[in-house]
């Protein structure tokens, strides 16, 4: 064997590159550097061995100064370098999530990733990784509105009473209403759920008016009273409440909110 194939394997490695050619979950790459190794141990020329795992001989020359540099550790998997617009310095994190939390620009409904890659001189995907790990969603909006109502924080106080303290003897109910709900029907019965097919349904629907769903929520039990009408005026309110008093004649006295 030439100098340049040269190695020497001790009987601990033999059993430790043994160990790693039979393993079923090991790198790919790890056990292909560990048959080189050994079939260089048994005296197998560098042509051979490369013909054998489909290597060229610079790759089984290169492994093998890899074992003899580092021994059977050498023959692990190195860290790859990744890529390089990932590493995001400190301050331009700091950056950017200030910038993300900031009004967008003039013309601008908000900020988006390359907007704010271009700001700051990043991919857009690595701010998409500063805003994840930062919890900040740019592109979610949420509504809400404040009551002008002077009397709402008052108001507030009292209903929240009601549920966190209610009235000694006494039921508390939540009352609502959904209008204008569609009485949609398909034109078809839907298919069912088999194995590897979702549920299917058709595309078109018949349309039967609309319903108006009134109910009310005991909120000490979960039980509910509830009535659906065609119309929605203020007899048809004034009705559903008369059911709601019946449904709780024989009880305690009630209190709705």
């Amino acid at each position: 064997m030439g100098a340049v194939n040269e190695i020497v394997v001790t009987a601990e490695q033999l059993l430790v590159l043994r160990s790693i050619v039979k393993r079923q979950r090991e790198a790919a790459g790890v056990v292909r550097r560990a048959r080189v190794v050994l079939l260089t141990a048994e005296g197998v020329s560098s042509v051979e061995i490369a013909r054998r795992l489909e290597l060229s001989p610079e790759a089984v020359s290169r492994i093998r100064k890899r074992f003899r540099d580092g021994g059977v550790e050498g023959l692990q998997e190195r860290p790859k370098a990744g890529r390089k617009d990932h590493a995001v310095p400190a301050a331009t994190v700091e950056q950017i999530v200030q910038l993300a939390m900031s009004p967008p620009p003039p013309g601008r409904a908000r900020w988006t990733t390359r907007l704010l890659g271009k700001h700051v001189g990043i991919t857009s995907g690595a701010v998409s990784d500063v805003l994840r790990k930062n919890g900040l969603k740019p592109h979610l909006v949420r509504t809400y509105k404040v009551s002008r109502d002077p009397q709402f924080a008052a108001k507030v106080k009292d209903v929240v009473g009601l549920y966190l303290n209610p009235p000694e003897h006494a039921i508390v109910l939540s009352v609502d209403e959904k209008t204008s709900i569609q009485a949609l029907e398909r034109t078809q019965l839907p298919l069912p759920l088999r194995t590897g097919r979702a549920t299917c349904h058709t595309h078109d629907y018949k349309r039967h008016g609309v319903v108006d769903l009134y109910a009310a929520l005991e909120v000490a039990t979960g039980k509910v009273t509830h009535a659906l009408t065609d119309r929605h005026t203020g007899a048809d309110f004034l009705s559903f409440m008369k059911k709601v008093e019946r449904a709780y004649a024989h009880d305690e006295p009630t209190n709705c909110t």
